[in-house]
């Protein structure tokens, strides 16, 4: 898990951070975040590209942002998240800060430093604050576990070799295997 800095803060304190450091805020506690490796950097950097030519061929609505992109999931000064990618349909979300509100897809991708943030905390926190569906790529283990969250149903995990549907879309398939090639 990322390092714990300290609780009781707010937006500022991460606004305040020199330049490349990157941090998260949770309901008032700092997490630093781990510089993120090449093999999470070249997955973040495909599903987008996916994820933004599907929308692209279909002029979707929907945009793409990979992180560093700030989301203010809820509606306080005490958490801020920046997800390795967030899709958001409601243009309405967007100013320059970044996302006001839940994205409708965030995936994470998970580092030795993240992955009981991502597979627990963040998980609760994304279910809660309305975000429709939640990824976690595992290049550990070599899995994506899904959760559509306004399914109310179990998560799905799928190997890497597998297609996976993007519930948001329905017609819309990726499969995490070729995207490593």
């Amino acid at each position: 898990m990322p390092l714990l800095k300290s609780d009781n803060q707010t937006i500022d304190y991460i606004y305040s951070l020199p330049e490349g450091q990157r941090a998260e805020l949770i309901d008032g506690v700092v997490y630093d975040m781990a510089p993120p490796s090449r093999i999470h950097q070249k997955l973040i950097n495909r599903l987008s590209q996916k994820i933004s030519n599907y929308i692209d061929a279909k002029k979707g609505l929907c945009e793409v942002y990979p992180a560093p992109f700030a989301v203010f999931l809820k509606e306080d000064n005490e958490t801020y998240v920046e997800p390795d990618l967030s899709v958001i349909c409601d243009k309405n979300k967007l100013n320059d800060k970044g996302c006001n509100g839940a994205p409708d897809l965030v995936i994470e991708v998970v580092s030795p430093s993240s992955r009981k943030m991502d597979y627990s905390r963040k998980n609760t926190l994304y279910s809660d604050c309305g975000v429709r569906e939640y990824w976690i790529v595992d290049p550990e283990k070599e899995r994506t576990t899904v959760y559509r969250y306004e399914e109310d149903a179990a998560p799905v995990i799928f190997s890497f070799q597998q297609d996976i549907t993007v519930g948001i879309y329905g017609d819309l398939n990726i499969n995490i295997s070729e995207l490593l090639e």
